[in-house]
């Protein structure tokens, strides 16, 4: 039982690590690509991935709040998850 939560808890913070990264990696194509980033296929698989996440953050943010605030408060959710995560891990 103990081998299986450990690989949840593991499978789980892995997805997150990846979602962070390609949240970093988003975000230094915003920078790169200016204003054509909505044609830059590589732009857009970041933004595919990274949808649903900061969809979320989106959402518990008040109406009106700059995509880059939603983009910060997404990378701290996941942050934040990821390390709980690992404390997590140590403890099973």
């Amino acid at each position: 039982m103990t081998s299986n939560l450990l690989f949840l808890v593991s499978a789980v913070r892995a997805i997150i690590e990846m979602l962070g990264l390609c949240l970093i990696a988003q975000g230094a194509m915003y920078l790169l690509a200016g204003q054509q980033r909505q044609r830059n296929p590589v732009y857009q698989l970041f933004a595919l991935v990274t949808g649903a996440p900061m969809r979320l953050a989106g959402a518990l943010l008040p109406t009106g709040a700059s995509a880059l605030m939603a983009g910060l408060l997404c990378f701290l959710i996941l942050f934040v998850s990821w390390i709980g995560l690992a404390v997590l891990r140590k403890f099973i």
